[in-house]
């Protein structure tokens, strides 16, 4: 009669080994829950309930964790549509792309401090480049255009970011608001227009300044472009 399973050390079946993959999903995970900051190797082991040396086996230092982590959120924005004119396709581009930061805090701060060099990364921006590059715009013009769109990108949402870490409920932020706009008309007499608040939400926001630039790019572009 066969031994059973039950009489044996190895009763449980072991836990399948690591694979880059998987370090890459628990890494995402660990980046939203406790932000650049209290992301290690140590903590990420733990989450993946293995060794913190066995992760050395699949890639070669926590910088190469953050960066596939990147290029893997990255991945939720997608490819650019082919279709549209050149303003929508931007806009829709950098609308989805500020979704997933909002999604991801992290992302802004890691985008700051290393090369987009991941096949994910390259091929939003290629697109993004494309469209500029097909009504005619050329470099140092469209180099500037798209590190414009970035910065503004990033810039708007890792402020957007601070803002509903530190208020965190539309209520708290409504009523917030409601206060600066009563103490500006206060003091109307002096500050004149400054005192004009646009009461509008971050998604106005973004998109009115996103047209401003959109503008400005569509004055550099030659003149049978529509």
């Amino acid at each position: 009669m066969p031994e059973s399973i039950w009489f044996r050390e190895d009763a449980r079946p072991r836990r399948p080994r690591l694979s880059r993959e998987r370090i890459v999903t628990a890494a995402v995970g660990l980046l939203d829950a406790e932000g650049v900051t209290g992301f290690s190797m140590r903590a990420l082991a733990a989450r993946l309930q293995a060794g913190t040396m066995s992760l050395y086996e699949y890639v070669r230092s926590k910088e190469d964790v953050l960066d596939l982590a990147l290029d893997e959120v990255f991945s939720e924005i997608g490819e650019p549509s082919a279709d549209g004119t050149w303003r929508e396709i931007l806009t829709g581009h950098l609308t989805r792309s500020r979704a997933v930061m909002r999604r991801h805090p992290w992302m802004p701060a890691l985008i700051a401090t290393r090369p987009l060099l991941g096949p994910n990364a390259l091929a939003g921006s290629r697109a993004v480049y494309g469209a500029l590059a097909r009504e005619g715009l050329r470099p140092p013009e469209l180099t500037a255009a798209i590190g414009t769109l970035s910065s503004y990108l990033y810039g708007f949402v890792a402020s957007e970011n601070t803002w509903w870490a530190t208020v965190r409920t539309p209520a708290a932020d409504a009523e917030l608001r409601a206060r600066v706009t009563d103490h500006l008309l206060a003091h109307e007499a002096e500050l004149g227009h400054q005192a004009r608040v646009d009461d509008a939400d971050f998604d106005t926001h973004f998109l009115l300044g996103l047209n401003l630039i959109l503008d400005g790019i569509a004055a550099r572009l030659p003149e049978d472009t529509p």
